[in-house]
């Protein structure tokens, strides 16, 4: 697989988009600190759980369209170039 910086300079959208799941793979630690200090005891209680699953699966479909492939460009039908009856 290639790397991550290799692959996003090759296009600035793709540069941009490894840029944005790098920023959301540097959530971690924020996410962790609010959860160690949550009150263990409040009636409602904020699913740090779901918000890490959930952030994952965004960043993996962001880093799927930074590794796809380009389309393959369309075949054209060549030209019969004979205009005459």
């Amino acid at each position: 697989m290639m790397s991550l910086a290799s692959t996003a300079c090759a296009d600035p959208e793709r540069e941009h988009l490894a840029r944005l799941a790098h920023e959301i793979e540097l959530l971690t630690p924020l996410i962790d600190a609010a959860e160690a200090s949550a009150d263990q005891s409040a009636r409602i209680k904020f699913r740090y759980d779901r918000l890490r699953h959930e952030l994952e699966i965004i960043r993996m479909g962001i880093l799927e369209q930074v590794y796809s492939a380009p389309p393959a460009p369309r075949r054209i039908r060549p030209l019969s170039g004979d205009y005459r009856r």
